[in-house]
């Protein structure tokens, strides 16, 4: 799913298809008292390549993944969508090893819900990700502080799955040829329903 924005509704879809759906949350959740057994409790696993792989070749269950993640949290702008998807070519290696279809899910709106506080110096981001969880400060609703979510409409949309074959050890070219597929396959998306949601003009920039 992308981009991520501060919250992502999808997540809170359990099923797809017949195939129960896993999400995943940064590992630090995990570990925290109360918060750790609701989220368990809910299907929740860690976003970490070991757990990802299990779920999907041993319990043959479906992944939901955040692919921009906490650095997706960090960009914003009312000008255009970016999605920090350039980078992850992880998710990919991932697929390729157990074989498992990429299905891009755009989420419209998910940008909008609230303003996000982005210091110039970047000191916030590299915190987040020192720390594994975001330390992103956000206004929503009538400029509250970490308040509701302003009155978006939200859309959300599923493209065509990337069939991935599996592959013990993907070679580096395999896994740029299929990260181009996945990049290719959100610009289509986006291009396709920019226009029913009401942003004809607007542009996805992947970073």
């Amino acid at each position: 799913v992308a981009p991520f924005g501060i919250t992502t509704y999808p997540m809170w879809s359990k099923l797809f298809n017949d195939t129960l759906c896993r999400w995943t949350c940064a590992p630090v959740l995990l570990s925290i008292p109360i918060i750790s057994i609701f989220l368990r409790n809910i299907g929740y696993i860690p976003a970490k390549s070991s757990s990802i792989v299990e779920t999907l070749t041993k319990k043959e269950q479906n992944v939901g993944i955040i692919l921009d993640g906490i650095a997706g949290m960090f960009q914003q702008s009312s000008k255009e969508e970016k999605a920090y998807l350039k980078k992850r070519l992880g998710i990919i290696k991932i697929a390729l090893r157990s074989g498992a279809p990429i299905v891009p899910v755009y989420g419209f709106g998910h940008t909008d819900m609230y303003t996000v506080v982005v210091d110039p110096l970047g000191v916030l981001e590299k915190l987040s990700h020192m720390l594994g969880a975001s330390l992103t400060p956000f206004f929503g609703r009538w400029m509250w502080f970490l308040g509701p979510p302003r009155r978006t409409p939200i859309s959300v949309v599923f493209g065509e799955p990337i069939v991935c074959p599996k592959v013990e050890e993907p070679t580096k070219e395999m896994i740029v040829e299929y990260h181009q597929k996945m990049l290719d396959a959100y610009e289509n998306l986006f291009e396709t329903h920019k226009e029913a949601y009401g942003w004809k003009d607007k542009k996805l920039r992947f970073v």
